[in-house]
């Protein structure tokens, strides 16, 4: 431990010390009480660990209710963008928000999940689809391509059909116009609608959303003002019984 540190603390201590108190310390008393405090830590330094750890999940608490906020300041953004595309009843008890991006491995894997939750909760819950490609360019035009996909009342069969396709196999135009032919969309007019300004608007604006809330990773879940950074589907299903509960 460095005698740096123990000053650091020591003049912290003298620092709370009462004005009056503080005039009475002189230099040699200042040295014995940093002396203590550098003995104390030398003989008990788990305490800094302690503190460090403290340090840690105070911030991490502020982090997570800074993202609460906002998401209470952007709920109707979250909830009514006319870009977006959902499943479940519009008037459920419950809304889960997913942000995603489809080259995301944890993505694929929940979304069989995330789109069986309406049906799940016999219509309580209602799921919507925010675009978040943040992994490659081939994300962008895969979102955009759903999104284009949703114009002719085929985004979830779009939707489900890039999130089963193998990252291995790449994502590339063939790619995309395979799976969009495969569940029924017409490829020319997807490509068209692709290059819209409302398409392209929606993706953008679900990013800038994401950015605006503080969200960097796929797949993110928004169910009230609470949020699961990760696929733990247990934690999201926790958090929508506890809505259900509470509606």
């Amino acid at each position: 431990m460095t005698r740096t540190l123990s000053m650091t603390l020591a003049a912290t201590a003298i620092a709370l010390t009462p004005a009056c108190a503080q005039e009475q310390i002189d230099t040699t008393s200042r040295e014995a009480i940093e002396q203590v405090v550098y003995d104390y830590i030398i003989e008990n330094p788990e305490i800094i660990e302690e503190a460090l750890i403290a340090l840690t999940e105070k911030r991490q608490l502020e982090e997570e209710q800074q993202i609460r906020d906002a998401i209470a300041e952007n709920t109707d953004k979250l909830l009514n963008s006319s870009g977006d595309y959902s499943i479940g009843p519009a008037d459920a008890k419950v809304t889960v928000v997913e942000f995603f991006d489809y080259r995301c491995g944890f993505c694929k894997r929940s979304a069989s999940w995330a789109t069986g939750l309406p049906e799940k909760y016999d219509g309580d819950v209602r799921v919507i689809f925010k675009e978040l490609p943040i992994l490659s360019t081939e994300s962008e035009k895969a979102a955009l391509a759903a999104i284009a996909a949703g114009k002719q009342g085929k985004y979830i069969e779009m939707h489900m059909g890039l999130m089963e396709l193998d990252n291995g196999s790449g994502f590339g135009p063939e790619q995309i116009d395979q799976v969009a032919d495969s569940v029924g969309v017409d490829v020319a007019r997807m490509r068209a609608d692709m290059k819209s300004v409302d398409v392209q608007k929606t993706v953008a604006d679900s990013k800038s959303l994401a950015r605006s809330l503080g969200i960097t990773g796929t797949p993110n879940f928004i169910i009230g003002t609470e949020f699961v950074g990760s696929a733990d589907i247990t934690q999201v299903e926790a958090l929508i019984q506890t809505a259900l509960a509470d509606s």
